[in-house]
């Protein structure tokens, strides 16, 4: 108690200051309206300064929701898209060849999608893997198809509970069933030299060009057809040869990979028994 009187005593001036001061502004403010309109004006800019500065920490820390939601809506119009993509096609059978035989509904799009997030990501070797946090209780099961929302990343290798690691296309054992929207087919590999670019060999006699896009093929039961994977950078035909390589830059950036979504293909079962019964036979 005594420091504390001690203390108001030695600073009793600054304490008598800043009292003076205070009155004297309540009386600049009482006594004249035009200082106390500027005092006014000047406080609202303050305040709203403050209130922009605040807005702008609260949106930066909800980015990250922000960026969830919008891979989530991403998600559900790719899928719409390539739903309605099958039932075009459906369509044009019917009207084409198939009238009054071949149907369109909704359920005989297959495919539904499982969002995860990249917990675990290699880019520095020739065998790079990724984990991420989906597993067997989510659904999530080896030799499902993975992509981003920008393109296809990889398959599912293997799959615990809680989550599941997935072979990406920069694997130098990865091989991709693709073709050239509009033109031919052929298989995408990568030669671990450069991240973003892979190769693709097709044959010479189709019509390709720079900017071309590589879809997947749908000639397989893990992805869909025409889901994006990159697209033709440069091409190259070797003297004697009937093939052209073909310089792929992929859509997906590997390096800044965070949310992924996972292909569920509810026939795939279907279509292995199916096809396993056709090769015993054979």
């Amino acid at each position: 108690m005594r420091k504390l009187l001690d203390f108001i005593i030695n600073k009793g001036s600054w304490g008598l200051f800043i009292l003076l001061e205070i009155f004297a502004f309540v009386l600049i403010y009482r006594d004249n309206p035009y200082q106390r309109t500027a005092i006014l004006s000047s406080a609202n800019v303050v305040v709203g300064n403050i209130s922009s500065i605040s807005g702008n920490i609260n949106s930066y820390f909800n980015l990250r929701v922000i960026n969830k939601d919008l891979a989530e809506k991403n998600s559900h119009m790719e899928m719409e898209l390539l739903k309605l993509q099958d039932q075009i096609d459906v369509m044009k059978a019917d009207t084409i060849a198939f009238k009054g035989f071949a149907e369109s509904s909704e359920d005989s799009f297959s495919y539904d999608f499982v969002m995860a997030r990249v917990i675990n990501n290699s880019v520095g070797y020739l065998s790079n893997y990724i984990t991420i946090d989906k597993g067997i209780k989510d659904g999530v099961t080896k030799d499902m198809g993975v992509v981003s929302e920008r393109g296809v990343v990889g398959v599912v290798v293997t799959a615990s509970e809680n989550m599941a690691v997935v072979l990406p296309i920069i694997n130098s054992k990865s091989i991709l069933s693709c073709q050239v929207k509009g033109s031919g087919y052929g298989f995408l590999d990568w030669d671990g030299t450069n991240l973003q670019y892979a190769k693709m060999k097709i044959s010479r006699h189709m019509n390709i060009q720079e900017g071309d896009t590589i879809i997947t093929s749908g000639y397989s039961s893990i992805f869909p057809v025409g889901l994006v994977v990159g697209t033709i950078s440069s091409s190259e035909r070797h003297t004697d040869d009937n093939f052209y390589f073909l310089n792929v830059r992929l859509s997906t950036n590997f390096q800044t990979l965070s949310n992924v979504r996972v292909i569920r293909n509810y026939r795939r079962a279907e279509q292995i028994s199916l096809e396993q019964s056709a090769n015993d036979i054979s």
